[in-house]
Formats: structure tokens, C-alpha cells, sequence
């Protein structure tokens, strides 16, 4: 996280765009994206030379003191440190610069570009000194996610979102008799191509066609409900970021998340978001993340063809398990009556088979072959689940072991194998949380590595919020 304050003499590799208003000159810089700024926005009057921090020297002069942090404290990185060297207003200054990740953005502040020759002068005047107040007070980095946050949302006028009860169907053409391509459920999103004759012409996954004007928004409406109906996430854009227990960097390390983990965000504050990980809440540095808003979209006929065949494939499969499962359960209390022998799995920990799935074999196996790993140790970019694995790492080297290439990456584990309902979860699926994943063993639960502080462990699936659960066997 970095300052806010003026260039004032500080410059970092400019790009510069002039704007005629009048009789007067305004340049607009910002830092290049691949350089780390240190200041910010600096507006001059090329005429004169001087710039708009010279004419609020008072008010300026209070925020270049101020130090919220750096890429230092907020993230770990190899990257080395570079010097630049510019010149303006006839000083020449060096500015070392981080090279990390480029940053994201997030919303708004008035635009100069929407100036025109129409506009009077005395409104001209007055937006391009709301644009100096509300600029010069922000870093690089802020205008950007401001500017981004402000194109993300006028993107959403182009959305087409279902609202309706269960789902308007996707037709080949703008008729209500011509064949169906697909279904978009509610509070699904596609993205508008036309508009005819009562019909919006969307794409949206795999589906292109239309649906009913009637049971759908777009436009202004659109954008309201994509605030309410969207996940909005962020991506980590640095090596390994730190989740602080706080909005701030003189907070406690919660916890780290590797480049490119997907977060879920609650809440976004000044410069931080709040998201969820295993350790719990905590906040991440705007400066270091993208913010997306993700839609859930329409789905196919081919798509909804080949899920329900595998739900009739998976429901015949369970049948037949649990009937041989029951034969075994049979046999072997016939076989330890007859003998006094013992029975059952071996393995360290309880097997929990059943609830809301039975599974394949192979799933059970799993889930088995996971459970003897319960009580090891929690070690961050760790594969080893005897002397220790993060939670990815875990479920890597646990279906490396049934020769299955995972990812070390919880979100990519969120795209892998096919999903399945929560209620059908069953022993070896993946159960996908914001920045975690583990393993279900049946009965509700999970074998996952958790903590440095719980190390490998056995938690109810609910404990924390279900973003996915994909079935690998």
C-alpha cells in the first residue's frame, strides 16, 4: 500500500496527454504501468511551468509525509529493485521502483476526456477542478482501479441478466415456438449482442441465441442487480501476498496466498479488500490484487444433455457400491463370527462413507488413502503430507498418488474434473472454498491441511461457505 501524496518534484517515467480548455493548457500525467509509483497525479499549467500543487502548496503539504507501507511489507517477492531517472519543470530526480505485477482498478472519478467544444466554458472550468481536487489526492495506482472500476461498470449496462423463476430459455431465434439451445438460469448473465422485437440476442458461455425481453434486465437495471447477483473476487497479482488480520500493514500476517489465488471479497474498503481464507477473515492490499466481478452463465443443451447423463451414470454407480459395500459389510461380520478375527480398514483415523453420496471406488479409495495423513503438519508451498503440505499441495501429492496430475493452486483445483451438487458430495470429491480446498470423506466431511496451527485435519464440509465440489473418479 502506498501514499498519497503530490509529485511535487518526485517523478517517476511519465505519459502525458494534453487537454485544451480555452485559452488554458492542462497536461495530465501518471506514472507508466510497469513502474511502481511513489506519488501519484501532478496536473501543470504548461504556460506558466508550474503545477496545481504549487498553487495548493497548504493543502498538499500535509500528505507528503504520510507512509502507509510497501510491496515490501505486503508481499514476497524475488523481483529486484530498479532506479528510473525523469525530468520535468526542469528538474531531473531518480525514484527507485519495485518491479512487481502490474496492478488492477477500481471506481470513479470525472474524467477529463468527457470535455468537449460544446460544453460551456464556465462547466468545463468546474469539472477539470473536480478532477484536480479528486486526482491530486490519489496515487497512481488509485486512479487506476478507479478509472478500471468505472469501465467494469459500464460494461454491465451491456448485460443481459435473467429474472425470473427457475430459467428463461435460450432459443435459436427471436420466436417462441423455434428450438431451445440452451437455459439461462435466474440471476444468470450473458452479454447482450442485439435487441428485436421484445428478444435480446445474447452470449453467454458456450450459448448464443435469444431469450424473452420480459424475464430479463439490461442497461441501468442491469448494473444494479450485477452488484447484488455477482461474486466479486480478486485475483493476487504478486508472488505470495500476505492477508493481514487488519485494513492496514502495521497489522498481523493472517495469512499468504500464492500468485494468481482467487479470493472471494466481502467487502472493499480504502485501498483493501476483505476475503475469506482458511485462517478467516482478512484484508489484501488493493495494490496487489485484480478485481473481477464473476456471473454465473447460461448453459448449453449439449452441456445440460451430458450432466444429466452423468447424474443417471453416478446415481446407477452409487446403487451399485453401496449394494456391494453392504455384501462386504455381510461377509466380513459372517467371517469375524466365524473366526474372531478383526475387520475393517487400515488406515489411522475413522472412515466416514455415506451421507449425501456414496461415490465411485476409486473415490473411496481417496478418501482412505487421505484419513492416514490426519495430524500432520501445515507447511505453506508444501506436496508432502507426511512432513507437510498447504492445503492444495495436500490433495496434489494425494491423487498423485492414484496418477492424477493436480495443480498447486486451490483455485485451478475449483476448474478441475466436473461439478457436482453439494448435497451429492461424496468420498474423494474436491470441496472448493474462497482460497481453500480438501478433500470429503463422506458423513459431511473433509480431510484437509488447514493451518500451521492445525496442521492436516478433519472439519464438517460447512464450516465455512462452498464455492464449489468437483468430482475428480
Amino acid at each position: 500500500m502506498f501514499d498519497k501524496k503530490s509529485l511535487a518534484g518526485l517523478v517517476v517515467p511519465m505519459i502525458c496527454a494534453t487537454i485544451t480548455l480555452a485559452t488554458l493548457s492542462v497536461d495530465a500525467y501518471s506514472a507508466s504501468s510497469n513502474t511502481l509509483p511513489s506519488a501519484g497525479i501532478d496536473f501543470a499549467l504548461t504556460d506558466e511551468g508550474t503545477s496545481i500543487k504549487n498553487l495548493k502548496e497548504n493543502k498538499d503539504s500535509k500528505k507528503t509525509n504520510s507512509n502507509k507501507g510497501s510491496n515490501k511489507v505486503d508481499t514476497l517477492s524475488s523481483s529486484t529493485t530498479s532506479t528510473s531517472t525523469s525530468t520535468t519543470n526542469g528538474q531531473t530526480v531518480s525514484t527507485n521502483s519495485e518491479d512487481i505485477a502490474e496492478p488492477n482498478a477500481t471506481p470513479g472519478i470525472p474524467s477529463v476526456d468527457v470535455l468537449s467544444e460544446e460544453t460551456p466554458v464556465e462547466e468545463e472550468e468546474k469539472v477539470v477542478e473536480e478532477t484536480i481536487e479528486a486526482t491530486t489526492d490519489m496515487t497512481a495506482k488509485e486512479a487506476e482501479r478507479t478509472m478500471e472500476a468505472h469501465k467494469e461498470e459500464e460494461g454491465f449496462k451491456n448485460l443481459v441478466i435473467a429474472k425470473c423463476d427457475g430459467w428463461v430459455n435460450v432459443r435459436k431465434e427471436p420466436e417462441t415456438d423455434a428450438e431451445k439451445v440452451g437455459k439461462l438460469y435466474d440471476k444468470s448473465a450473458g452479454e447482450l449482442i442485439e435487441e428485436q422485437d421484445g428478444w435480446y440476442k445474447i452470449s453467454s458461455g458456450s450459448c448464443t441465441g435469444y431469450v424473452k425481453a420480459e424475464y430479463c434486465v439490461t442497461g441501468d437495471d442491469a448494473v444494479e442487480l450485477a452488484k447484488k447477483v455477482g461474486t466479486r473476487v480478486c485475483t493476487v497479482d504478486t508472488t505470495t501476498l500476505y492477508v493481514r488480520a487488519e485494513a492496514t500493514t502495521e497489522s498481523a500476517c493472517l495469512g499468504m496466498v500464492p500468485l494468481g489465488e482467487v479470493l472471494t471479497v466481502s467487502e472493499e474498503l480504502d485501498g483493501w479488500a476483505k476475503v475469506n481464507i482458511e485462517e478467516g477473515d482478512g484484508f489484501v492490499s488493493l495494490d496487489y490484487v485484480k478485481l473481477s466481478t464473476e456471473f454465473v452463465k447460461a448453459e448449453s443443451k449439449e452441456e445440460e444433455e451430458a450432466r444429466l447423463a452423468k447424474e443417471r451414470r453416478e446415481r446407477e454407480e452409487a446403487i451399485a457400491a453401496a449394494n456391494a459395500t453392504q455384501n462386504n459389510r455381510t461377509n466380513n461380520t459372517n467371517r469375524n463370527t466365524n473366526t474372531g478375527g478383526g475387520g475393517g480398514y487400515n488406515v489411522s483415523g475413522p472412515v466416514y462413507v455415506g451421507g449425501g453420496g456414496t461415490g465411485s471406488d476409486l473415490g473411496r479409495q481417496v478418501a482412505e488413502y487421505a484419513l492416514q495423513f490426519n495430524g500432520n503438519p501445515y507447511v505453506y508451498g508444501g506436496t508432502d503430507p507426511v512432513n507437510g503440505a498447504d492445503c492444495s499441495g495436500f490433495v496434489l501429492a494425494i491423487y498423485k498418488h492414484f496418477g492424477v496430475s493436480l495443480p498447486h493452486s486451490a483455485n485451478a483445483d475449483r476448474k478441475m474434473g466436473y461439478g457436482v451438487p453439494l448435497e451429492d458430495a461424496s468420498p474423494g470429491d474436491l470441496i472448493c472454498y474462497s482460497g481453500h480446498v480438501g478433500i470429503c470423506i463422506g458423513d459431511g466431511k473433509i480431510i484437509h491441511a488447514s493451518t500451521t496451527k492445525t496442521g492436516i485435519k478433519i472439519s464438517k464440509i460447512g464450516y465455512r461457505d462452498v464455492l464449489a465440489v468437483r468430482r475428480i473418479f
